[in-house]
């Protein structure tokens, strides 16, 4: 899917994206476990990542992850200025398997489990607010 030095771009903006927190005992997103789960889904929406790690080339004249920090850094600014719909999709990645991480999890105080079979609990809506749309008429045929 990626090129090395595409995925060597990839974690270090993942990890400029999310650092590392002694404070809070969490990892970066460019963490081994975590990057990954960034790697294993980019599914769909690969395409619209490879076009920001191309984007991200061209601006930094090469492999963004051989640039120094100050260099990073500002080309990060730019990418984040001109990233449009391939970076909102890339930074969507990157929050979800940064945040199913189990270390993540409890370093907000959640058990790190799935949310079945166990649950959680889901305070209860007012069910009346489906009533217009219960009144509708059908929108599909019947197939016979």
């Amino acid at each position: 899917m990626l090129t090395a030095d595409q995925c060597r771009s990839l974690r270090c903006l993942a990890e400029m994206m999310i650092p590392a927190s002694a404070e809070y005992g969490v990892p970066s997103a460019g963490d081994d476990a975590i990057f990954r789960d960034i790697l294993q889904s980019l599914g769909r929406d690969v395409e619209h990542v490879v076009a920001v790690l191309r984007a991200l080339y061209a601006m930094s004249g090469g492999a963004f992850a051989d640039l120094n920090l100050e260099r990073r850094g500002a080309i990060a600014d730019q990418l984040r200025e001109t990233g449009g719909e391939g970076l909102r999709c890339l930074t969507r990645i990157i929050l979800q398997c940064y945040c199913r991480d189990d270390r993540v999890m409890r370093s907000l105080g959640m058990e790190p489990r799935p949310p079945f079979p166990k649950g959680f609990e889901v305070e209860q809506g007012d069910w009346s607010l489906l009533d217009p749309v219960r009144a509708r008429p059908k929108l599909n045929r019947e197939v016979g």
